[in-house]
Parts: structure tokens; C-alpha cells; sequence
């Protein structure tokens, strides 16, 4: 027992969870949905995964320092429009110029909520609350009230989302879908092996601790929320491929999704736990649900109020049983530690009674 709990943390049963929740959906939706089970079902619900996964990557890193980063619809919204726009403007831009206008675009607008929050002490709940609202309403001023439509955008672009990276029988794996995947990889990777993704989980378990033990929490939060913007810069660009059409209310409601994404996923809202791999779970299921009721012509009231459920449940199974589920963890490891100094403290002192006895 003792070795099971050695090889499985409480993350990972919440994960293991998670894949079962995702399986009964779909079984639940294919016996009410005609013609669910189909390649073009997979890869509606897998773009639209992907926006969400890439964004839930940002908001993971600044839900790890005990923030949470409510504008990345805005500034999804606001990336699409603006690289949408330079790309209408200019149709010989290269791709790679585009997304890194998206990368740039995104991380001075996450830069924005990283300085107020990390240098100016403002709570992130009331600055991201403040920029999601400014960041939409600089996009309307910045629009003039027209429209990016998929007529004004070069090919390439248009055609982005039907690129596959890999067919499997009837199955296509669109390129962003691997992007999102890739992604998801790497920063799990960061956050597990690199200084800076230890760095980010020690502030959000005790950000006191963390500044007496000289970490720069200022500017790893800092960089968390650029990170975050930079994220959304690409979810923006990813956006604008697969919609083509984008307007003032593009995004709108995709914070929620994400911040859902996120908490499903067993990122711990109060910081210091948490993967990218739960996030991509998360991401999963909220795209499962989000596509699928809207194949049942669901109302889209009924669907945020689904959502918020999911957060709320979420947030009860982090306090009620994973908070207990890891004391366990840690009572049980502490047994396994302190048995063998018990071992050597009673081998020792056989060894004095026997010197003494001699």
C-alpha cells in the first residue's frame, strides 16, 4: 500500500477521474445525439479544444502563483482582430510574422496585468475584472465598428484549420490540435523540470515562505502573466484561423470556459498544485460539453450555468477530498521515512548494549 502511494499522487487520481467523466459524456451524448460517433465529431470538439487548451496553459501558470488571469477572452478577442486586421491590410505577411505579431500582441497586454499585479500589489482579481472590460472596449474604439471577414484574409490562412498533421483510418488530426498538444507538452515539462516551474508552485503553496526564501515573486508573477498573454496572443491567432469572421464580441465568454478548463482540471484555485496535463483534461471535457449541447440546441444561458456548476464542484472536490487525500499522502510518507530511522535508532543501540555487555 505504501508503494501504491509512493507511485500515485492525488493529482493523478483527480486526472484519472477526469478520463472517466470524459468517457461517460460521450457515451451520454451518443446515445442522444444522431450520428455523434463520426470523424467530423471528433475534429469539431478537437479545434475547439485546442483554442481552450492553449489559453488554460497561461492561466495554469498564473493560477499556480494564487492569481487568476480573468481577461484572456478579451485579449483572445482583441489579438484575432488586430493580426486579422494587419493580415487584411497586408495579404503577403508571412505566417510566421503573424503569429509572432499574435505572440507579441498578447504578451504587452498580459505585461499590463503583470505589472499591476506583481509591482502595483493590486488584488489579480481586480485587475484582470478591470482589463477584461478595457481591453473589449479599446477593441470596439479600435475597430470602428467593421468587421474582419474570411474574404479580406489571405489563403493561407483560410485554409489553416483544414491542414492535418497526421490521418489515422477516417480520423484527421488537424495541425492546430498537435500545436495545442505540443504545447501542453512542453509547458508540462517547464513546470515539472525547469527552476522557474518549481519556482511558480513553491509561491502559490506559501507566497511568504517563498519570499523569505529570496524567490523573485515579484517577477515570476510578473512573467506568468505574460506568459498568460502571450498564450492568449496565440489562442487569438488560432481563433482567427479557424473563424475567419471576426468581430467586437469575438471571444466573449472564453474566459469562463478556460477558468473552468483550469479548475476541472485539479489546478488547485488557491495556487500550488496543479498540471498541464489535468488542464488539457479539463479543456477536453469543457469542448466535449460545449460542442455537444450545442449540437442539442441547448440555451447558451444554460450552458454557463453548467459551467459555473462544474467550477463550483471542482473547488468543493479540491477542499473536501483531495485536501485530504494528500494529508493522507503526506502522513503515510512520513511513516515510510520514519521507519527506517527507527530501524537504525534500535540497530544502534543493540549494537551499544552489546558493547557494553562485552
Amino acid at each position: 500500500m505504501n508503494t501504491l502511494r509512493r507511485l500515485i499522487r492525488p493529482e493523478q487520481l483527480r486526472e484519472l477521474g477526469l478520463l472517466l467523466i470524459i468517457a461517460l459524456a460521450v457515451w451520454l451524448f451518443g446515445t442522444q445525439i444522431d450520428n455523434y460517433y463520426t470523424p467530423r465529431t471528433f475534429t469539431r470538439i478537437s479545434t475547439s479544444v485546442a483554442i481552450i487548451a492553449v489559453v488554460a496553459i497561461g492561466q495554469t501558470l498564473v493560477v499556480l502563483t494564487r492569481n487568476i488571469d480573468l481577461s484572456v477572452g478579451s485579449i483572445v478577442g482583441f489579438t484575432a482582430y488586430f493580426v486579422g486586421t494587419e493580415l487584411a491590410r497586408n495579404n503577403d505577411m508571412l505566417p510566421i510574422v503573424a503569429v509572432l505579431l499574435a505572440v507579441g500582441f498578447g504578451a504587452l497586454l498580459g505585461a499590463v496585468n503583470g505589472g499591476l499585479v506583481a509591482y502595483g500589489r493590486v488584488p489579480a482579481i481586480i485587475v484582470t475584472l478591470g482589463t477584461l472590460a478595457i481591453y473589449r472596449g479599446l477593441l470596439i474604439q479600435y475597430s470602428d465598428a467593421k468587421t474582419v471577414t474570411t474574404a479580406s484574409l489571405p489563403e493561407w490562412i483560410v485554409t489553416l484549420p483544414q491542414v492535418n498533421a497526421f490521418s489515422a483510418g477516417q480520423v484527421d488530426v488537424r495541425l492546430m490540435v498537435m500545436v495545442a498538444v505540443v504545447l501542453v507538452l512542453i509547458f508540462q515539462m517547464a513546470i515539472t523540470f525547469l527552476p522557474f516551474g518549481r519556482r511558480l508552485y513553491a509561491i502559490g503553496s506559501n507566497p511568504d515562505a517563498a519570499r523569505m526564501a529570496g524567490l523573485p515573486s515579484r517577477r515570476l508573477v510578473f512573467m506568468a502573466f505574460v506568459l498568460s498573454g502571450a498564450l492568449s496572443g496565440v489562442g487569438g491567432f488560432m481563433f482567427l484561423a479557424r473563424f475567419g469572421t471576426v468581430t467586437v464580441v469575438a471571444a466573449q465568454g472564453l474566459e469562463l470556459q478556460v477558468v473552468a478548463a483550469v479548475v476541472v482540471g485539479g489546478v488547485n484555485i488557491f495556487g500550488g498544485s496543479g498540471t498541464m496535463i489535468g488542464a488539457l483534461l479539463g479543456a477536453v471535457l469543457i469542448g466535449t460539453l460545449e460542442q455537444s449541447l450545442t449540437r442539442m440546441r441547448i440555451n447558451e444561458f444554460w450552458k454557463d450555468a453548467l459551467l459555473g456548476v462544474f467550477i463550483l464542484l471542482a473547488v468543493a472536490i479540491d477542499a473536501l477530498v483531495l485536501n485530504r487525500l494528500r494529508k493522507l499522502w503526506a502522513r503515510s510518507e512520513m511513516t515510510v521515512i520514519a521507519a527506517p530511522e527507527a530501524s537504525a535508532s534500535a540497530a544502534a543501540l543493540s549494537a551499544k548494549g552489546g558493547s557494553h555487555a562485552s
